[in-house]
């Protein structure tokens, strides 16, 4: 497989769905099979063709082609690993119609070790110069933090080093292995190494075992915030100006964080009072509204916890706790164009089992 591309042109405007999507290729599938196959002219005759077209549906989707066997060419959809893209490119594949001498696939599927190696800027990456090892957190138990080791790392090219090791897992573990089971990923040299190495072939049975361990463990727990008490915190920017903050401070005592790893951040930026960054009553009001309608959709008994909100220097952040990534993408696709008009929404999905990125509202005794 080769042939990564994700460009940025001009939007089809006439693509709205997936099922005009999947027409759409149809029609054309004869002549990029041909491109695929002969290998010639993929980006003009094929990237260039399909890249406006995914982004007339959603942003963030790239894209991987080659041929499978003498007959067969393969089109990879990817969210390269951003979360919150990953339910978009599940649902474009689910609904793709079968398409002779074509393998339509979601997500870089997991190979077989023997059959990767990754070359980049003069670097290979694979099973003989890669191993790993893990780290134990006494007081996040959970937390699945991996260690990956390279025999040949230089320092002056790390950024190539660690793009390389990641692509080699996201190869061998799969692409949604790769982003859900591992919490925390660092890629060292052989000096830098402070446990005792283990053969990277074996990564993957050490994840499936802690991922079963992990679901046992917390598949079953759910959580209701009826009862539950807020609080109200004041700080000060740097800059001066205030931040309020209305937090859940029953849940973030709670013992049982990690059955909801997942964090959704959102930010809603305004045009706050020049002088203290605050919102004006209308704005104010517009700003609660949007996070109701959130949690009309992300219920807490669904799995989907409202922790809390901080509002500083034209700028409104809301955080939800999440069993699962896969809804709040879907809530908050819906949710930014009905408001595009007021605000410019942005919102972030990643791993945190322990809900560290919100230790700072706890209060500090």
């Amino acid at each position: 497989m080769s042939f990564l591309k994700k460009m940025f042109s001009k939007k089809g405007d006439e693509i709205n769905s997936y099922a005009a999507f999947w027409e759409w290729f149809q029609a054309n599938e004869a002549t990029f099979y041909k491109v695929v196959k002969e290998g010639t002219s993929i980006e003009k005759d094929f990237f260039e063709k399909l890249t406006p077209m995914l982004d007339a549906l959603h942003e963030g989707y790239f894209f991987l082609t080659g041929m499978c066997d003498e007959t067969t060419a393969e089109l990879v959809i990817t969210a390269e690993g951003i979360v919150k893209n990953i339910v978009f490119v599940e649902e474009l594949i689910k609904v793709a119609p079968q398409i002779p001498n074509w393998k339509l696939t979601a997500l870089k599927s997991e190979l077989d070790i023997e059959n990767i190696q990754i070359s980049m800027a003069g670097y290979e990456f694979k099973s003989e110069n890669l191993s790993f090892y893990a780290i134990e957190h006494k007081n996040y138990p959970d937390e699945v933090d991996i260690v990956i080791v390279y025999d040949d790392f230089n320092e002056e090219d790390k950024s190539v080093i660690v793009n390389g090791a990641f692509i080699f897992l996201d190869n061998f573990l799969g692409e949604l292995n790769s982003v859900t089971t591992i919490d925390s990923l660092a890629v060292v040299s052989r000096e830098e190494a402070k446990e005792e190495l283990i053969p990277i072939a074996k990564l993957k049975n050490y994840l499936i075992w802690r991922e079963k361990e992990f679901v046992e463990k917390y598949n079953d727990y759910r959580y209701t915030t009826e009862n539950d008490s807020f609080s109200s915190l004041e700080a000060e920017l740097t800059n001066g100006k205030p931040l309020v903050a209305i937090v859940n401070s029953t849940l973030l005592e709670w013992e049982n964080k990690a059955s909801h790893p997942w964090i959704m951040r959102v930010v809603i930026p305004f045009n706050g009072n020049k002088k203290n960054g605050m919102p004006d009553d209308k704005t104010f009001t517009l700003l609660n509204q949007i996070e109701e309608e959130i949690m009309k959709e992300l219920k807490d008994e669904d799995g989907y916890l409202n922790v809390g909100r901080q509002t500083a220097d034209g700028e409104r952040e809301i955080y939800f706790a999440c069993k699962n990534f896969r809804k709040p993408s879907k809530v908050l696709s819906v949710l930014i164009p009905k408001y595009d008009n007021k605000f410019k929404i942005k919102y972030d999905l990643f791993k945190d089992k322990y809900w560290q990125t919100l230790e700072r509202f706890k209060p500090s005794y």
